[in-house]
């Protein structure tokens, strides 16, 4: 997958990105990219809804949120989705989508970006992990804030 890159949401991709399907699973862990489709809509000046492009395929989708004012710290900087196909995980493409998503939190000034997860067996705590976040909080909900220094 050396052919990725990423480009804005746009009504050229918004129909592939909707349709892409997770494996088994996975679904209980990941809200669905029309939900992200929507938030970003609502929330335009701070959302940065994106897909990871593998030649002419759409292959993932991520959005973050940037957002100095935000009362909550973790959401100031932070993954609010990342979807990645279920042919094309485990091949770069959610690691190349952080990638993304750090280097523009880094050039908007911040110096941590952050995610929230679900624990399970299923879920993507191993993923973060592996990309250098570290759990720093909970959600009142049990959800895992994790976060990596820029």
């Amino acid at each position: 997958m050396a052919d990725l890159r990423i480009e804005e949401l746009s009504a050229s991709n918004v129909v592939a990105a909707n349709s892409l399907t997770l494996k088994p699973g996975q679904e209980q862990f990941v809200v669905p990219v029309s939900h992200s489709i929507a938030e970003a809509y609502v929330n335009p000046t701070t959302a940065w809804p994106r897909v990871v492009l593998e030649g002419d395929d759409v292959v993932g989708f991520v959005m973050g949120n940037f957002d100095a004012d935000a009362d909550q710290p973790e959401l100031r900087s932070c993954i609010w989705r990342i979807n990645v196909a279920a042919e094309a995980q485990g091949k770069g493409v959610g690691r190349f989508a952080v990638r993304a998503l750090t280097e523009e939190a880094r050039s908007r000034g911040f110096d941590q970006l952050t995610v929230i997860w679900e624990s399970g067996e299923a879920g993507p705590e191993k993923f973060f992990l592996h990309l250098g976040f570290e759990p720093v909080g909970e959600t009142p909900y049990g959800e895992v804030i994790g976060a990596i220094k820029l």
